[in-house]
């Protein structure tokens, strides 16, 4: 068993299924969903509600707003880069398709064709993890060169004008809109899934296990690969440091008390 296995779960145990390892827990559940996975989904998730928290509470409080969109900085690379070399099911290759792949997928998934069954995230849902990883991408890029023409500045607010700076500022107000209503659809989703198709998705994003019988032998996963992950968090802390060090330097003047 690879590092990472017993934190996944303690009662963990290999099965040999002819060519293939297979992880398998004492209750009869595969592992399909990492735990550095899981971690950047419910920080990411922490992150964005934090994010707004801090904007929307008042001047004291943008210094932490500010912080949020530097932390963010490093989830984002870190999904990035777990997205291409993470197990199974966390990389990109796993869950992106092409139109027809959807299509087909929406139509078993209303009634009107044969039910399409995906183990990791399944075609749509994919499509909603791009989507998602993208608006707060554009958020945090914008507020990089943002300002609240009061003290608080992005690092990068020196290196534009003041009208691209309160451009920017605009867009990065507004785009949060589009964070608001991704996140509505993946929560009406969620629930969909609950309620209507008795499919319960949060469990097994928090432990990281499906029952057996919904996961083939081939396609679960043997350990969250934490060595791996720690790698790329050294590399993300790095990527940040790059980032931040690049910014325009800011006269001691400036009432910029971050």
């Amino acid at each position: 068993m690879r590092a990472g296995a017993a934190l996944d779960a303690p009662r963990a145990a290999s099965v040999d299924a002819g060519a293939t390892t297979v992880v398998v827990d004492a209750s009869g559940k595969r592992l399909v969903w990492d735990l550095p996975l899981r971690a950047f989904h419910w920080l990411f998730a922490a992150s964005i509600l934090a994010s707004w928290a801090t904007a929307t509470a008042g001047f004291n409080w943008m210094q932490w707003h500010i912080r949020l969109g530097k932390w963010m900085i490093g989830l984002l690379s870190f999904r990035v880069i777990w997205g291409f070399v993470g197990p199974r099911h966390a990389r990109f290759t796993s869950f992106l398709s092409g139109p027809r792949t959807m299509w087909r997928y929406a139509k078993g998934l209303t009634g009107r064709g044969e039910p399409v069954h995906t183990v990791g995230h399944n075609p749509l849902g994919g499509v909603m993890v791009i989507i998602m990883l993208l608006l707060v991408a554009f958020q945090v890029s914008t507020g990089l060169f943002a300002t609240d023409d009061i003290a608080w500045q992005g690092p990068y607010y020196p290196a534009v004008s003041s009208a691209t700076a309160h451009y920017l500022t605009r867009l990065h107000h507004l785009n949060f809109n589009l964070i608001w209503a991704a996140i509505a659809l993946h929560v009406g989703a969620i629930a969909y899934y609950d309620f209507i198709k008795r499919q319960h998705l949060v469990p097994a994003m928090v432990t990281g296990w499906k029952p057996a019988e919904a996961v083939p032998e081939g396609q679960a996963i043997k350990s969250s690969e934490l060595v791996k992950a720690l790698i790329v968090m050294v590399v993300c802390v790095g990527i940040v440091y790059a980032v931040l060090s690049g910014a325009p330097h800011v006269s001691p003047t400036s009432l910029n008390f971050d």
